[in-house]
């Protein structure tokens, strides 16, 4: 029985499949650059054999290498921290103490510790708490600096453009992954998605977007569209994605925390929420008006997706889907042409299945154009981790440097670097923080580290009083997550900072506890 009949009768009779299933013959069936062994099982995607090499007529491996090296480079400015903050405490009872510690920040790391917390430490000990902390949010403010040296390896080389997303019949992309650091390189790694603004992104614990909020989103664009300031938005539509997560290797522990490692309830939920959007919007604008949909679930233990196909009404369905590890297997060593096709092929037998997931009808061409080529931009990022990461993370879970509460930045676009939690104001975000301090409870807490939050919100230069109400904001938030955790404070083990951005690049991540200091206010 083949992959699509076998699904097909496992929904028939009521089952879900919360992860791909991949039978051994499947496996022995792919071509002779690969083949299966022992880990098979913990490694959905292709295992590479010794001294063979996985080459995909598809993938970019250009804009991979490019990739690689901008991970190596972001991942460097933070790898370095503890063993450089370890030689500091060694050093700590030396009488020219902080003059080598500044000298050894410098050289290591590319900034300067506190002097204070230096010159202090003869009295009671070394801050390590502090020091640390204050390593992280530098080293992400090296990176930010230095976005467009380090996003140039690659931005000009991702295949879902704005131009094509606009070909495809979308002016305005909107995507909400999972809050979880593992969906943070999201757009460029996974999707092959250029970051523009015309793509927006706002990640949400469990992928549960506040559906007022988007509905606002939507109103902006809509208001710019009907009044010319989209060129050619009025023959284009608005697109919703949710992209919710799993484990292909370890779902009851590596799956959603939000969801609590549950597929079924991540994949549901992230569906109806989708729903409500074009529920809340028809019967609020009328019929017609909702935007398209797309659902997409996430292998993070391969990046490999899980795409959704809506029907002809635009309605998707959890058990209608391609995935895109089963592509990738079902593809390597054919031709370009041949690989195509056959992509074609098993998402028009998808979107045609027999039973009751079939749907009403075919989804329409600018939707169907779009799944072909994410699934096509994917394959990319499949054999990425294959070449990059021996087939699949090895840090499976959590491993992120800090969480990021209020707007997430677009600076920094990698897996793990940050768990982000989306919000106005503590209380309508608490389920988000919650979990992202969970998270930093096992990753900082239990070895005597305290919890670093950035407090991020953006503004506009063009509107008066715009930074003030951004800083009055980030003011608030700031102390509502001091306040729902007095136990860390006072021990120390949640430090939180403040930073504004300007939408259009006066200023990019500026920590405005050390402006408002500089200046005197």
């Amino acid at each position: 029985m083949n992959t699509l009949k076998r699904r097909t009768a496992l929904q028939a009779s009521g089952a879900y499949l919360p992860t791909q299933e991949v039978s051994a013959p499947h496996l022995h069936a792919v071509r002779p650059a690969l083949h299966a062994d022992e880990h098979a099982i913990d490694n959905p995607a292709c295992v590479i054999g010794p001294g063979q090499r996985c080459e995909h007529a598809l993938v970019d491996s250009e804009l991979n290498c490019r990739l690689s090296d901008y991970e190596r480079i972001v991942r460097g400015r933070f790898s370095g921290i503890v063993d450089v903050l370890k030689e500091i405490s060694a050093l700590q009872h030396e009488r020219d103490f902080a003059e080598r510690a500044q000298r050894l920040a410098q050289e290591r790391l590319g900034y300067a510790l506190p002097q204070q917390l230096l010159d202090d430490a003869w009295v009671s000990g070394l801050d390590m708490k502090a020091l640390h902390t204050h390593c992280i949010f530098q080293s992400f403010k090296v990176c930010v600096d230095r976005t467009d040296a380090d996003q140039s390896l690659w931005l000009n080389r991702m295949a879902l453009t704005p131009e094509f997303l606009a070909a495809c019949g979308y002016h305005t992309v909107d995507v909400t992954p999972c809050a979880d650091g593992r969906l943070q390189g999201l757009l460029p790694f996974v999707f092959r998605m250029a970051p523009n603004r015309n793509v927006y992104l706002k990640a949400y614990a469990g992928a549960m977007f506040d559906v007022e909020a988007d509905m606002v989103d939507w109103g902006h664009r809509e208001i710019e569209r009907l009044s010319g300031g989209i060129p050619g938005g009025e023959s284009q539509n608005y697109l919703k994605i949710a992209v919710y997560h799993f484990s292909s290797s370890h779902s009851h522990e590596q799956g959603c925390a939000f969801h609590a490692s549950n597929d079924k309830q991540a994949v549901e939920s992230a569906k109806q929420r989708l729903d409500e959007l074009r529920i809340a919007i028809e019967r609020t604008y009328g019929v017609g008006a909702a935007p398209d949909i797309l659902l997409v679930g996430l292998d993070t233990d391969v990046d490999a997706l899980r795409i959704h196909l809506p029907d002809a009404d635009g309605d998707v369905n959890p058990y209608r889907y391609v995935d895109t590890a089963e592509l990738y297997r079902e593809t390597v060593g054919l031709t370009a042409q041949a690989a195509r096709a056959h992509i074609a092929q098993r998402v028009d037998e998808a979107q045609n299945m027999d039973g009751w997931a079939q749907g009403r009808g075919v989804m329409i061409p600018g939707m169907r154009q779009l799944v072909l080529a994410l699934a096509e931009a994917n394959l990319s990022q499949i054999e990425y981790v294959i070449h990059h990461h021996q087939g699949r993370y090895t840090v499976l879970g959590h491993d992120e440097e800090f969480i990021c509460a209020g707007e997430a930045t677009q600076y920094v676009q990698m897996r793990n670097k940050y768990y982000f939690a989306h919000l106005d104001t503590v209380e309508e975000g608490a389920a988000d923080v919650d979990v992202g301090i969970k998270i930093f409870t096992g990753l900082n807490v239990r070895h005597g580290l305290s919890v670093p939050v950035l407090v991020h919100f953006y503004y506009s230069s063009r509107v008066p009083g715009s930074r003030e109400r951004a800083l009055n904001r980030a003011k608030q938030v700031k102390a509502a997550i001091e306040a729902r955790y007095p136990a860390l404070v006072a021990r120390e083990l949640l430090t939180c900072r403040m930073a504004l951005s300007d939408r259009f690049d006066t200023e990019r991540c500026v920590f405005v506890d050390e402006a408002e200091a500089d200046s005197g206010h």
